[in-house]
């Protein structure tokens, strides 16, 4: 089984070619092939790249040129605009591209939309219509991102970051997992999956990290291996860890069998994109 990255974040530097919206606190570049780079040091066969929505806003341009370069290691996917009337379209042509496996929104409480945002309508009918699944960012913010789950039973939903608000910075927080009770809960709806991404920046304990799996072993009861993906969030995290420091400890643990290993680090995420790499020689 090949193993998969459910999420990573590449750029280039911030220049007056393709200048960033905003600055956040990571490297001044992690090009696409830095990142190939990094996951053939670990044994990372491919991964899903989220076009970064901190520098890019929804301009998924350099995705794209990546996913060119890269088709047998990158799939794609591209943050898409609620207020945007013509979002449907936006998605529809988004289909056609290249290593194009998803679409995202962004609903952290800091975005101000309530489930019922007839912008968020519009994306989740016209996931359905393109057949794409919706990657969601609510951490923070899971009763909203709960209710959208529910009032669209039809669309395929990934969680970003298993629900849960992650620092940029360290230490965690004194309570990294204080909504872990909502996550759980959310697992009862068939048509979601759930990123087990940036784990190890929950941790309160130094490399490798081994707080997190009591509380992780909760999320996989409660979701199914099936249903739970691996993955780094790099380089948002790099503050916190580094990119091996993600990767090993998934590797390496004797709390996982070699059966679960391989659909959380690879096989969920391949069928939930339906996308796989092709497996390094």
């Amino acid at each position: 089984m090949p193993i998969i990255d459910s999420q990573v974040h590449a750029y280039e530097a911030n220049t007056p070619k393709r200048p960033w919206a905003t600055v956040p606190n990571w490297p001044a570049e992690v090009t696409g092939d830095q990142m190939v780079a990094a996951m053939d040091k670990v044994g990372v066969d491919g991964a899903i790249f989220i076009s970064a929505f901190s520098q890019y806003r929804y301009d998924a341009s350099y995705a794209m040129e990546v996913a060119r370069a890269h088709p047998k290691r990158m799939a794609i996917v591209k943050p898409v605009d609620p207020d945007d009337p013509a979002v449907a379209d936006v998605i529809a042509a988004w289909k056609k591209v290249p290593g194009a496996v998803g679409i995202r929104i962004m609903m952290t409480e800091e975005a101000g939309r309530s489930a019922s945002d007839p912008g968020l309508d519009r994306i989740c009918r016209a996931a359905v219509q393109s057949d794409l699944p919706l990657n969601m960012l609510c951490w923070g913010n899971l009763d909203v991102g709960t209710a959208i789950v529910d009032r669209h039973p039809e669309t395929r939903f990934i969680i970003d970051h298993l629900g849960i608000l992650q620092p940029r910075t360290p230490p965690a927080p004194p309570e990294p997992w204080a909504d872990l009770p909502k996550v759980l809960a959310l697992a009862k709806r068939p048509n979601a999956v759930i990123k087990v991404s940036g784990a190890c920046t929950l941790s309160r304990e130094p490399y490798p990290f081994g707080d997190i799996w009591d509380p992780l072993q909760r999320v996989f009861d409660a979701w199914g291996f099936e249903r739970c993906l691996w993955g780094t969030d790099w380089t948002r995290a790099f503050a916190v860890v580094n990119y091996e420091q993600a990767v090993t400890p998934f590797l390496e643990t004797k709390r996982l069998s070699s059966s679960e290993r391989a659909m959380l680090m690879g096989g969920a995420c391949a069928k939930a994109y339906g996308w796989s790499p092709a497996v390094r020689p």
